[in-house]
């Protein structure tokens, strides 16, 4: 209180086309929740514009936001911000399909059954009120209630976030496949990049009220532009290196050859990003590594292992390959492409 406004957002630009899903993804506090409230003119905005079919939704005056209500809809982590506790779930559905004329009086109830089999809930649940919901159940309504008007563009702020680990993942797949068949465009905001990058085309991580990089998911993992992207998405390790040629770093593994040039010249210290999948276990691998740590994946074990150096890495095995805290074991490194960064 008193003392200058906060930025939270600064310098960000991004286009969305139609009936494209993209993430922004980010730590606590990165500033992506606050882009998306100012998309929703939930909060000011000081400079910019956020252009919706043409028209500066910044600029619109209330009746003209009014009509672009139905086109822009929103489902966030709380799912009681969008749910009245004194309304069934058939009177929240029903809500905003009576506001924006759609329907009459019993096709309204069709569509709002219709609205919660996408979301995997029963239309036994209709007559029911928010409290006899479970939270998982709530968070379902309150996305069934953003895609019942059938929007042009669905901004969901970790919508995901109430519900167990397996409905997660199904739940956001089928919401990308509706979203797509429908034509409508959609903005997640969410801290797990997993579920980022399972459901959209592309993803934007933001830091600091940046967006540092806004790129595909796969180029995201194979060709961060910025230290904190490499160390960010996917799971890695930096080792240290000094350019030897535009392809060629000493290290503590020894001399790597890459398949991509740097942009350091010969002699800079540099830090070299190594991936889980880069270190494949080899019984007759070049090194050798003890294990500090490990995490069972199902098809897989991740394993965080100790170099003689002290430096540690991570590396994905088989699942039938089960060694022990203490063991050493053998791998190999498998990384051509090779991504550096200045010290």
């Amino acid at each position: 209180p008193g003392g200058p406004p906060l930025t939270a957002v600064r310098e960000v630009s991004l286009d969305i086309p139609a009936g494209g899903v993209v993430a922004l993804v980010g730590e606590s506090g990165s500033g992506k929740t606050s882009l998306a409230q100012a998309i929703l003119r939930l909060v000011p905005a000081a400079a910019g514009q956020v252009l919706f079919r043409g028209e500066d939704i910044l600029a619109m005056d209330r009746p003209a936001l009014q009509k672009s209500r139905r086109a822009v809809q929103a489902v966030f982590q709380d799912p009681l911000a969008s749910l009245s506790p004194r309304r069934r779930v058939l009177q929240t559905l029903v809500e905003p399909l009576e506001q924006f004329g759609i329907g009459d009086r019993g096709s309204r109830a069709r569509m709002a059954a219709e609205a919660l089999a996408e979301v995997e809930l029963d239309a036994s649940l209709l007559t029911r009120y928010p409290h006899e919901l479970s939270g998982g159940q709530q968070q379902r309504v309150a996305l069934a209630r953003a895609l019942a008007p059938r929007p042009t563009l669905l901004l969901m702020d970790e919508p995901f976030s109430n519900l167990d680990i397996e409905l997660r993942e199904r739940l956001s797949t089928e919401v990308r496949d509706l979203l797509k068949a429908e034509g409508i465009s959609g903005i997640l905001v969410t801290h797990d990049q997993h579920e980022a990058f399972a459901v959209s085309d592309k993803v934007g991580v933001m830091r600091e009220g940046h967006i540092l990089q806004w790129d595909t998911p796969y180029d995201l993992y194979h060709e961060p532009n910025h230290r904190f992207v490499a160390d960010f998405i996917g799971q890695g390790r930096f080792i240290p290196g000094i350019v030897r040629s535009p392809r060629t770093y000493e290290t503590e593994l020894g001399l790597l050859q890459g398949n991509r040039p740097c942009q350091q010249v010969e002699g800079d210290r540099v830090e070299i990003l190594i991936r889980p999948d880069d270190l494949v276990p080899d019984e007759q691998g070049e090194i050798a590594a003890e294990v500090k740590d490990k995490a069972f994946k199902g098809a897989e074990i991740l394993y965080t292992l100790e170099l003689p150096t002290g430096t540690r890495l991570l590396s994905l095995f088989p699942s039938h390959y089960d060694h022990h805290l203490g063991d050493t074991v053998r791998v190999r490194l498998d990384a051509e492409h090779l991504i550096c960064f200045p010290v």
